[in-house]
Formats: structure tokens, C-alpha cells, sequence
């Protein structure tokens, strides 16, 4: 369930009842000032929200698990059938467009078939349908992969055990052997440089997964001054046209397209917390020796719809 034509203080109450969070944490996940939330509800109906807070509600009612979306849903429909809300009457109408993947349980968004603007150069490209993982694999994905399989842990955890304090951090200092292993385990496969791409751009061929200008607002890149990774949920604001975040800063991304046949490099995308915003393009190329690792570079999945 995604999409409200247009989102009021009160619809955005309405999801944090449905989402049982106390204020301060629901402002979180929306990525506001915890002021912000009570202004909303005592507002109400006479608040419209900026775009970039009706963007971020969007995308976190359409990855909200499905008890969340049922619970949210039956407020509306009560709503609509006393007031005959048209508003809610169009969010009810829409379909989910992501599902949970039942090997390592992430949320994975529809990449539908089609054309898109691929390269610098804005080539068009058809690529068939794909679901892709919403968010970068985290360490805590990646400790129920080390545990299932033996696999090695990367060398920044602490006695090889994932640390809590990193738990929904993109998961780093992995090869890209290391990444495919992950993906085969899973049931999945690395995405080629032109999925990742589609994913972040949309089909019209943004520049950005936002838009057209580079914000750095909008992604964990050298400008914010972090220097480390941070939480995949982060960026609200910085999602992609199918609500993927991540898809600019925080980690480069390995792909499974190799640069040359035989060479022994893979593609990367997406850039870093270490890189300016201007090399984040998801048009970019980027590559790397399979056997690389570092504190900059993880990866997501993809798998068949």
C-alpha cells in the first residue's frame, strides 16, 4: 500500500497509530523534528506537508510490514466511510509493490519491465522485471548468513560477532566474493550494473534517485561531514521512484557485471560516505578487483519477481 494522493497532519497521525510508535521515535523514521509530529496532529486537516515529508511517509507506509498497512488501512476505511474521504478512498485502491524475501527476510521492492535512461549519455534500455532489496545488506542480515554458513565475518566485527551498535548499518569490509556468496545463500544474485541503475534512476532517467540536483542533504556522502556509514533508513528524503534507499552514499555497491570479460573487476555504484556527491550518479561507472575490501564498500540484492 503506498501512495496518498496527498498527505494531511492527520493522515500522518493516523499511520503513526496504525505503526504504534511514540512520537519521538515515529519523527525519526520520517526524518523530521520530533516538534514536528505534535504540530501535525493538532493541526490536523489544516496542515498540507511539504513533499519531501509526504515522500517519506509514502515510502515508509509501502515497507511497513503488513499488519502495519491492515491496521492503517482499517483507520482510513473508517474514516472514509464517515466522512467519504476521497483521499482515503485513492490510498485504498493502491497495491502493495513490495514483498519479503523468505530466506533473509528483506523487504524487496518491484522494478517493473520496461525502458529506462541508461548511462551518461541517456541510452534507452530495456530491462525485464526484478524485485531489488529496499535497503544495502546490514550487518545484522549479514551475521544470520555468517551463522547459517560458517561463512568468515568481516574483520571489523568485534570477536567475529556483529556489534548492536551497527546492526542496521550497511554491512562493510566484504570482497565481492563475499557478496555473491551472500546472494547465493539467499537466493538471490548480484544486480547487473544495469539493474542498479534502473533502480536508482526510475525509467525517465533522473540524475539522482531524487531528482535532477545534487543534494547532499539527501545522502550520506563526504559533504555531511559523518565520515562513517549510518543507518540504511536514513535518507527518507533520498529514495528512489520505486522507494529504494541508499542508492547514493553510505557504501559503494558491488554489481555483478564485470568491467571486461576475464579481467577480474566487477562494476560498483553508488558511491560512499567517503565520496562528493558528485561521483554518486548512479550513471557512473565504477570498478574494483573481486578480491577488494574496505570500509566503504557493501552490497544488495536482487532476485526474479
Amino acid at each position: 500500500m503506498a501512495g496518498v494522493t496527498r498527505w494531511t497532519g492527520r493522515e500522518a497521525e493516523l499511520l503513526r497509530i496504525a505503526m504504534r510508535e511514540k512520537q519521538k521515535d515515529f519523527a525519526d523514521l520520517v526524518g523530521v523534528n520530533p516538534r514536528q509530529v505534535p504540530r501535525w496532529k493538532r493541526r490536523g486537516e489544516t496542515i498540507e506537508l511539504e513533499l519531501d515529508n509526504q515522500s517519506a511517509l509514502d515510502t515508509l507506509l509501502s515497507q511497513a510490514p503488513t499488519d502495519v498497512q491492515q491496521r492503517f488501512a482499517a483507520l482510513m476505511t473508517e474514516r472514509a466511510a464517515v466522512e467519504h474521504d476521497e483521499r482515503a478512498e485513492e490510498l485504498l485502491r493502491r497495491d502493495p509493490s513490495t514483498r519479503r524475501h523468505p530466506v533473509d527476510g528483506k523487504v524487496m521492492a518491484l522494478v517493473e519491465e520496461g525502458i529506462f535512461l541508461s548511462g551518461p549519455d541517456n541510452r534507452s534500455v530495456w530491462l525485464e522485471p526484478f524485485l531489488m532489496d529496499v535497503y544495502p545488506t546490514t550487518n545484522e542480515d549479514y551475521a544470520k548468513f555468517v551463522l547459517a554458513t560458517s561463512h568468515r565475518p568481516p574483520q571489523h566485527w568485534p570477536d567475529g560477532h556483529c556489534p548492536v551498535t551497527l546492526a542496521n548499518h550497511p554491512v562493510v569490509w566484504v570482497t565481492w566474493h563475499d557478496a555473491f556468496a551472500y546472494a547465493r545463500w539467499a537466493g538471490k544474485a548480484l544486480p547487473s550494473a544495469r539493474q542498479w541503475e534502473k533502480a536508482a534512476r526510475g525509467p525517465r532517467g533522473r540524475i539522482y534517485p531524487w531528482g535532477n540536483e545534487p543534494t547532499a542533504a539527501k545522502a550520506n556522502t563526504a559533504e555531511t561531514g559523518i565520515d562513517t556509514t549510518t543507518p540504511v533508513s536514513r535518507y527518507q528524503s533520498g529514495a528512489s521512484p520505486f522507494g529504494i534507499f541508499d542508492m547514493c552514499g553510505n557504501v559503494w555497491e558491488w554489481c555483478g557485471t564485470e568491467e571486461e570479460p576475464g579481467n577480474g573487476r566487477r562494476h560498483l555504484k553508488g558511491s560512499a560516505f567517503t565520496s562528493p556527491i558528485g561521483r554518486a550518479a548512479p550513471s557512473l561507472m565504477n570498478a574494483a578487483s573481486t578480491s577488494m575490501k574496505d570500509n566503504d564498500t557493501g552490497f544488495r540484492c536482487v532476485a526474479a519477481p
